[in-house]
C-alpha cells in the first residue's frame, strides 16, 4: 500500500468538489482504496487530498492520466499541484 498526498489551490471549492466527485471510477481503476479531502483552515480554496492506493505505480499513472488533467481544468485547479508519494512501512 501507498499514499499520494496532493495539495493545490482551486478557484472555487464547491465547483472543484463537484468535479472531483465525478472521478471516483477513474480513481478506482488506478487502484484507489480510499481518500480524505481537507481544506486549509486559513484559505478554504487550498485543498489537500490524502489518497490511499494499492501501489505507487497506480498513483503515478492516475497522476499522468488525461482524465485527471481534464478534470483539473474543469474543476478550476490553479497552477501545478504539490504531490508527495509515500510508501507504507511496518
Amino acid at each position: 500500500m501507498a499514499t499520494m498526498i496532493v495539495k493545490h489551490r482551486v478557484a472555487n471549492f464547491d465547483q472543484w468538489k463537484r468535479v472531483y466527485d465525478t472521478m471516483e471510477k477513474v480513481r478506482l481503476a488506478h487502484g484507489w482504496t480510499g481518500h480524505t479531502v481537507h481544506r486549509d483552515a486559513a484559505d478554504p480554496n487550498i485543498v489537500v487530498i490524502v489518497n490511499r492506493v494499492i501501489s505507487l505505480e497506480g498513483a503515478k499513472s492516475y497522476g499522468a492520466s488525461k482524465e485527471l488533467h481534464e478534470a483539473m481544468a474543469r474543476g478550476g485547479v490553479q497552477g501545478a499541484p504539490d504531490i508527495e508519494f509515500l510508501e507504507d512501512v511496518a
